[in-house]
């Protein structure tokens, strides 16, 4: 008898080798969009309408330099809470800043808004230092203090926190409004508030040189921090997530 070879044996059938992670360069290349923003949107809300409430008794403007300090005798440590709360809010409103930014530029904006944004933010947070600098050193005023003193250090406060202020917040919301409206990331009523609240900041410096504009200054303040939040909730994380919105709504 001849001996059958046996029939050859093919090899079981392998899986394809697993796709390797990709490679830490590649993650750390992903844009990064940054922490939440609505949290230090409302942190800057909440601490403004707390400074506002504190502070409801400030002399005005074109108060004389007598009735400066005599409020900084009678109201000192509403004064100084008031300057805690206008210092506080600084904080959270230059972090908005700074993720507006990372956010901006995480959704692909190259152009110059992103920058605009970061630095009008950073512009505003400044200007509510230097107006709770002036506004704590002037709770402190004694009651013998020169009128001169009370008066120029309420003007400093004022400036800062009323038109300054105004000003780089006005860019703020010029950078986040610009960059939303070429790309389609904010819903257009959005957009076209932020608009309206940068042009009111720019306006509002006329109010250094003529009280019809000193309107504009509560404006600016409120009504921007109204679009800050509108803006914080509804601003994409993403690139693919901004897409979808604005194909859906197109």
């Amino acid at each position: 008898m001849r001996a059958t070879t046996p029939p050859p044996t093919t090899p079981p059938p392998t899986s394809p080798p697993a796709a390797a992670p990709p490679p830490a360069a590649a993650r750390a290349g992903r844009p990064q969009s940054g922490p939440p923003l609505l949290a230090p949107a409302i942190s800057t809300a909440a601490l403004t309408v707390a400074y506002t409430v504190v502070n409801r008794a400030t002399p005005r403007p074109d108060a004389t330099g007598a009735e400066v300090v005599r409020y900084a005798q009678e109201h000192g440590g509403d004064a100084r809470l008031g300057a805690l709360l206008l210092l506080a809010a600084s904080v959270p409103l230059a972090l908005c800043a700074a993720v507006l930014y990372r956010r901006l530029r995480a959704l692909g904006i190259t152009a110059p808004g992103s920058a605009i944004t970061l630095v009008g933010g950073v512009l505003a947070a400044a200007a509510l230092v230097l107006s709770a600098a002036g506004a704590w050193a002037g709770g402190r005023l004694s009651a013998d203090a020169p009128p001169a003193l009370g008066r120029a250090l309420a003007d400093v406060s004022f400036l800062a926190g009323g038109p300054a202020f105004a000003a780089g917040f006005g860019l703020l919301a010029a950078g986040v409004s610009v960059s939303a409206l070429l790309t389609g990331q904010l819903p257009r009523a959005v957009t076209w508030s932020g608009l309206v609240v940068a042009a009111a900041g720019m306006l509002a410096l006329l109010a250094l040189v003529a009280d019809g504009f000193m309107y504009l200054l509560p404006v600016v303040r409120f009504g921007g921090l109204v679009w800050l939040l509108f803006a914080a909730a509804l601003l994409p994380v993403s690139r693919r997530r901004s897409n979808s919105t604005h194909n859906q709504g197109s």
